[in-house]
């Protein structure tokens, strides 16, 4: 991952060095990849994701049937 360098020019203002820099970090997706990796998970085996597949299909369908009975 790039580290991002900006350096003050002549006549700059600090809010402008500062508006320079966090456009920098945000075009070089630096926050964007912090947050990726800030929460990562193990992984799951090949059955754990298909029971959880599956649980979430019948919430899915449960969730719509309630709402077509009004209940939600």
């Amino acid at each position: 991952m790039p580290a991002v360098e900006v350096k003050k020019r002549g006549g700059e203002s600090t809010s402008a060095l500062l508006y320079r820099f966090s456009k920098k970090v945000r075009q070089s997706g630096v926050v964007k990849e912090f947050r990726k990796r800030k929460f990562h998970g193990r992984t799951h085996g090949k059955r754990q994701r298909r029971l959880s597949a599956l649980h979430r299909e019948k919430k899915k369908t449960e969730i719509k049937r309630m709402k077509k009975l009004g209940l939600i």
